[in-house]
């Protein structure tokens, strides 16, 4: 890692207090005392949780603010109240009202601002923040949209604000997505429990013997006391632990599949987390507005000047909104690409890597859908996890997406398909026609923070190393996007998720795209698969980058 360090200018060299900050999180994680270097294909390095540990390199490449995931995931705290529910934030109670007096009309490029108050069951007023309230600007006549900034005052009172981006009718809503009492319960299973899911492991002898056996991603959360497989990848340190099989050596590990969901709540977490308290729509607290223009015939939409989309620009807030189901990024100029032609002409001579989840594939099929030209191709693998590749010989286009690797909830596939970010990374030569877009999330918000963290070292110092040997390529992170509302996956831990991610590769000069927001500015329900609407402006983003003119 030294030679790279000292070859790649601009990249943060943790300080021995960081170094030491971390040995002693990864000691309290219990991970075992020493490794095995292996091969690229995941192979067992040691059959006893106690005889490895995870390399300390792993973190070395991460922005010092990511070590601190105590300071990066704050989040106000929530007073004991004994498991009472009716002192814990009613939707149908809180209420918000305008933070001045009512106006006639409201200026184009002007701000709306509100106060929101947070009550319980009974109408009491809370005296404490952490509620997870989720603002929108909508303008339903105008199939316009954009998210409002909630600003926690922790004293159960919120400040609302939204910017006033198109002329027209514009209507606020607010939604209590989880009261603070349910984020409790989220941050408590989130810190405390190693897993909430588990996984299958199918390993094969050489005459046709099978056994299955939990998988996970430390040793104690496989459910056994008995010895354990490890597996690391060499190019990334991940390591994935597998209960050892009673008959079957280790290196037979051939198949992996999603588990069990692990009973982790009390009946008092249920109720907080219950369906008619979660992701409710507050009563109707300010009446339709009117933005008017500055003058008659000047544009009805207040978008300055803004640079073509490149890699590395800074984060605005919010990072755009919709008009006319048009998503209109404030950081840059983006651009739309409605027809077959103007999609082939963009991507034209290109190679795009796409890997990540579901929520990416879902990029994938709307280019394959959309543009008949591009043909798919058979690898005879497994559809939910890849790889998939489509062609376009004409225009020398050639789409990848792949699954990253465990942990993954997955239906059955070979182990040998599961390739680590940071390997499939290592293997690009990158270069102006390559464009590499990565897309992480939902799967790990069933574990630690601190996994996700260690994940994102490995995959960060991949880009790096990738944008190191060919700062042509252009690199893209697509952040994770709403739509969960249960203890296994909530837009609460998204959002911390996504922390993670912007702060991992906020010194590389990578693009965003802001999926957070694209889809929690339109009245449409959330989903975790979001529509093609949502889809296709997520993608027409992605090609603002790829052809910025």
């Amino acid at each position: 890692m030294g030679p790279f360090m000292g070859q790649s200018k601009g990249y943060k060299i943790l300080t021995v207090g960081l170094v030491f900050l971390v040995w002693v999180l990864y000691f309290k994680m219990s991970w075992p005392d020493s490794t095995v270097p292996r091969p690229p294909a995941p192979r067992p390095a040691s059959q006893s949780a106690s005889e490895s540990t995870e390399s300390p390199s792993l973190l070395d490449s991460l922005p010092q603010e990511l070590a601190n995931l105590t300071h990066l995931l704050y989040w106000p705290l929530t007073p004991e109240d004994e498991g009472d529910f009716l002192a814990s934030t009613s939707p149908q109670a809180s209420t918000y009202h305008l933070r001045g007096p009512a106006q006639t009309s409201y200026a184009l490029r002007g701000y709306l601002e509100a106060i929101l108050i947070a009550r319980d069951h009974r109408g009491r007023p809370k005296t404490h923040g952490g509620d997870l309230f989720r603002a929108q600007l909508l303008g339903p006549d105008l199939k316009a949209g954009l998210p409002g900034d909630v600003q926690d005052l922790e004293n159960g009172t919120y400040l609302l604000s939204f910017p006033l981006l198109w002329a027209g009718k514009a209507q606020v809503q607010v939604r209590l997505i989880h009261s603070s009492e349910a984020v409790g319960v989220l941050r408590r299973i989130w810190r405390e429990k190693r897993a909430t899911v588990d996984f299958v492991g199918y390993f094969r002898g050489p005459t046709g013997t099978e056994e299955t056996v939990i998988c996970n991603v430390d040793p104690q959360s496989t459910g056994t006391r008995r010895p354990t497989c490890q597996y690391r990848d060499v190019d990334s340190g991940e390591l994935w632990f597998c209960a050892q099989p009673s008959t079957l050596p280790c290196s037979s590990l051939v198949g992996h599949s999603s588990g069990r969901y692990l009973k982790v709540t009390t009946p008092q977490d249920e109720a907080l987390l219950s369906w008619n308290v979660t992701d409710k729509v507050l009563p109707q607290g300010i009446s339709s507005i009117q933005v008017r223009m500055a003058a008659p015939g000047n544009s009805s939409l207040a978008l300055s000047a803004r640079p073509p989309c490149h890699p590395g620009l800074p984060a605005t807030k919010p990072s755009g909104f919709y008009h006319q189901e048009v998503w209109h990024s404030l950081s840059c100029s983006s651009r739309s690409f409605p027809t077959v032609d103007s999609i082939l002409g963009c991507l034209a001579g290109h190679v795009v890597h796409m890997m990540g989840d579901s929520t990416l594939r879902q990029w994938w099929e709307y280019l394959r859908d959309k543009v008949p030209s591009l043909k798919p191709m058979d690898l005879h693998a497994t559809y939910q996890t890849g790889p998939l590749m489509a062609v376009e010989t004409t225009r020398n286009i050639v789409l990848h997406w792949r699954a990253h690797s465990w942990p993954l909830r997955s239906l059955r596939t070979p182990v040998a398909s599961l390739h680590s970010v940071a390997r499939e990374l290592g293997g690009l030569a990158g270069g102006p026609h390559t464009v590499v877009v990565l897309g992480l999330g939902a799967h790990f918000t069933t574990f630690p923070p601190s996994i996700f963290a260690r994940r994102l070292a490995g995959i960060r110092a991949a880009v790096a190393a990738l944008l190191a040997r060919e700062p042509r390529t252009l690199v893209v992170i697509k952040l994770a996007n709403t739509g969960y509302k249960s203890v296994y996956g909530s837009d609460w831990l998204t959002l911390q998720v996504n922390r993670l991610l912007r702060t991992a590769f906020a010194d590389l000069r990578v693009a965003f795209v802001d999926a957070w927001e694209m889809t929690s500015s339109l009245a449409v329900p959330d989903n975790i698969h979001p529509g093609r609407l949502i889809v296709g402006n997520e993608v027409d983003l992605l090609l603002s980058f790829v052809c910025p003119t």
